[in-house]
């Protein structure tokens, strides 16, 4: 038995996170939870096949009873009971995380997932970062002298954490011979030394829980919790865990999901680019009824969106927990202000849907940049005024269907070789950016992270396996027109990437690893796992 880092940590202070007493609390969880989790996702390969070669989902008959009897989550922390405005962004480097809780936010989603680029230092700078910030120290002084501090005149905003998900593993960290279960990293050292100082402020341990696809995951989440709280002395429910319904199985379980945590319970986010990136991926041998058009015309107002969002918030509110709307990906620019006034009315007009109730009726929603904290502020108060939330409005008049759900077939709008160009520059630039060590992207004036990667890459490898045709050109999306299309996305990127060896160095293999991914007959179920790989 056996615990054993297996690449130093050169980041200032990394003893202080990888204490011995950490590490044997993250073992416990390994060893305890391993077996279960590979059988959690064992379980995901059978049902994705069934599904694809059955071209359908079911909500899952064996939880009729938990789908129509009467229960809700435990009462929530006064903490969390007030969160329209939420700003998502990784806490790494020092600069952003100290931005985002200086931004006037309720809720800073502290993101080591989609947002983070899981190269060893970052991971452990980053719950170096949350370490600090738990305890109102955290600081940065940039080369040029100029100190980034936490503000004193205001109240910051409760930290909820996103850990990577269950898929994915550790490979910095091995546990008895095998790579450590990176869920559990993140989650375990996170918890060991902040968990007893949350409680004891009444400000956390809350958690975002990403890339569920079962109710079973949910309840190995769940055992998690109950088992670290009683390993720590914790009392059961301290732990609050908002879930993102990111997956298409999901949007099938989403009471029983509140149901398998409910103890631990805080709510569900709508999450749209890893949504897309999940029915491709569940759909991918059922034929072209399931391609969707270009990915900029695929909002949460095509109808298969807007029954996944209603349902969200129909099921939330029915058991008292939250509905967290979506990601406002804009980024003002500096430079140019016209486009910087055309972005934050698209926000203003997203966040002010989210937030009516009869059309969507969440009770706050995220935004990526600080300056669009006061927009998402401004669209929730003018509906809930002094209240904290609208758990109250239940969305009696919704009653979604897995027909509707699964409706691909009638979203508006084309498949463009615009848009497949599209799909190739940001599938490259962002996996080229996150192999440099960068999970947060700016792109053309939005925030991407790993999700929009995933999305961009799945589209066009759905395209091609479909035989679609785009609506500009008329020419068949097939290997000839992507590696056209590529050639001018790498000359591009070789005009816009000044430095040669940071091209060859981080561009040249996200151009293969991606161009590998989108030629190749089996579709491969995610990005990072082989881009992975080729971190240090």
């Amino acid at each position: 038995m056996s615990i054993e880092i297996t690449q130093p940590c050169e980041v200032p202070g990394a003893q202080r996170i990888l204490t011995d007493e950490a590490l044997e609390f993250v073992a416990e969880l390994h060893r305890r939870f391993a077996g279960t989790r590979q059988k959690r996702l064992d379980a995901r390969h059978r049902a994705q096949q069934e599904a694809s070669a059955a071209g359908a989902m079911e909500f899952p008959p064996e939880t009729l009873e938990v789908r129509e009897s009467a229960w809700t989550v435990a009462e929530h922390p006064a903490a969390l009971r007030d969160r329209r405005a939420e700003i998502v962004g990784p806490p790494v480097p020092a600069t952003m995380a100290i931005d985002a809780l200086n931004s006037g936010a309720s809720v800073w989603l502290a993101c080591v997932e989609d947002a983070l680029s899981p190269q060893w230092r970052n991971v452990i700078e980053g719950q170096l970062n949350l370490f600090d910030a738990a305890r109102g120290t955290l600081s940065f002084t940039s080369p040029d002298g100029r100190e980034h501090r936490l503000r004193k005149d205001a109240e910051l905003p409760t930290i909820v954490v996103r850990p990577r998900g269950w898929h994915l593993d550790e490979k910095h960290i091995e546990i008895d011979g095998r790579p450590a279960i990176a869920a559990l990293v993140d989650f375990g050292l996170h918890f060991f030394h902040n968990a007893a100082l949350g409680h004891a402020n009444s400000t956390g341990p809350f958690y975002y829980l990403p890339k569920l696809e079962r109710y079973l995951e949910a309840r190995l989440w769940d055992d998690v919790f109950t088992f670290s709280e009683n390993r720590l002395g914790l009392p059961h429910g301290t732990v609050r865990a908002t879930v993102l319904i990111e997956t298409i199985p999901a949007a099938f379980h989403m009471d029983e999901i509140l149901y398998e945590l409910r103890d631990h319970a805080s709510g569900l986010n709508a999450g749209r680019w890893d949504y897309l990136f999940s029915i491709i991926k569940h759909f991918r041998d059922a034929g072209e009824g399931f391609v969707m058009p270009d990915r900029a015309e695929v909002s949460m107002t095509q109808p298969f969106m807007r029954a996944y969002s209603e349902r969200l918030v129909q099921v939330c509110h029915r058991l008292s927990a939250f509905a967290m709307g979506g990601m406002a990906a804009f980024i003002p620019n500096l430079t140019h202000p016209e486009i910087t006034e055309q972005g934050i009315a698209k926000v203003r007009e997203y966040k002010a849907r989210e937030a009516r109730d009869g059309f969507d009726g969440f009770d706050g929603s995220w935004v990526a940049h600080p300056d669009l904290v006061s927009v998402c502020r401004e669209e929730f108060d003018a509906v809930l005024g002094d209240k904290p939330n609208q758990l109250e409005r239940t969305r009696e008049d919704v009653d979604v269907t897995a027909a509707q759900l699964l409706n691909i077939a009638g979203a508006s709008g084309d498949v463009t070789e615009a848009g497949v160009r599209a799909n190739l520059y940001v599938a490259i630039y962002y996996t080229a950016i996150w192999l440099s060590g960068n999970g947060a992207v700016a792109i053309h004036n939005l925030m991407e992270d790993a999700a929009t990667a995933e999305i961009s890459r799945s589209q066009v490898w759905q395209q091609i396996a479909n035989k679609v045709s785009a609506a500009d050109s008329g020419q068949r999306i097939d290997d000839a027109m992507i590696e056209r299309l590529l050639a001018e996305v790498i000359d591009q990127l070789r005009g816009e990437v000044a430095d040669e060896q940071a091209f060859a160095a981080h561009f040249a293999p996200a151009v293969e690893l991606i161009q590998r991914l989108i030629f190749s007959d089996e579709y491969s179920d995610f990005l990072t796992l082989p881009a992975y790989e080729l971190l240090p």
